[in-house]
Order: structure tokens, then sequence, then C-alpha cells
């Protein structure tokens, strides 16, 4: 079995107030602790991927904020105290300071990772 805090995992992304930290957790999983300053908009970062969206699936929580999500059907908010799903094909945009954890499958979301390093967005 695993566990980490925060503070336990290793920065993978960080710049204009951005933080990603992701480390495998087990299970073909990886736990990543997220910041994401108001107005903070991926779709820059995400430019050249399939549909210029994440295409990794998350499952975590909303620790802070708001948060709109871009997809293909259309956009839906989600705010501090729920918990999520976000299937591939999704373009996250923060309407307020946010803090989430989530749980993605490792090797699709550093794939994703990559791609945000490459494009100058860590």
């Amino acid at each position: 079995m695993t566990a980490a805090t925060r503070n336990d995992v290793p920065v993978a992304l960080e710049g204009d107030g951005v933080e990603l930290r992701t480390m495998p957790i087990g299970g073909g999983l990886s736990v990543g602790w997220i910041t994401l300053p108001q107005g903070t908009d991926m779709g820059p970062a995400l430019k050249g991927l399939p549909d210029d969206a994440c295409q990794c699936p998350h499952w975590g929580y909303l620790l802070k904020g708001r948060i709109r999500m871009r997809t293909a059907a259309g956009e839906e908010e989600y705010e501090a105290g729920q918990a999520y799903y976000w299937k591939p094909g999704h373009v996250p945009v923060a309407l307020e300071d946010s803090e989430l954890v989530e749980f993605s499958p490792s090797e699709d979301f550093q794939q994703v990772i990559d791609h945000v390093v490459a494009q100058g967005g860590g």
C-alpha cells in the first residue's frame, strides 16, 4: 500500500502560480495535487493534443475554488466540496483560486504533462 501527503509528492510542473505535483500511487494510477490560480486557462497549453484538450481521465476532489470545464459537449462548473470524474476531452479554466487532488492513469497523465511542458507551460 502507498500513501502520500502533498509535500511528499514531487513537483512535475510549475509556473505562473500553477503547480502540479504527481507521483505513482499504485494500481497504474498517479495522485496529483494541483493548484490553479484564478484566471488560469489550460487551453493554450493543451493545444496540439487531440481536440486541443486533455485526453487523460481524472477522478478527484475539488478542495478549494471553482473550475469551468470546457468539453465538446459544452461547459460544466465544479466547486469546492465536489468529487468529480473528468473524461478525456476536457479543458479546465479556474474561475477562482483552486486546489484539487486527483487520480489519473499514470501513463496517460505523463503524456499530457510532457506535452504541456513542451508547450512552455511548465
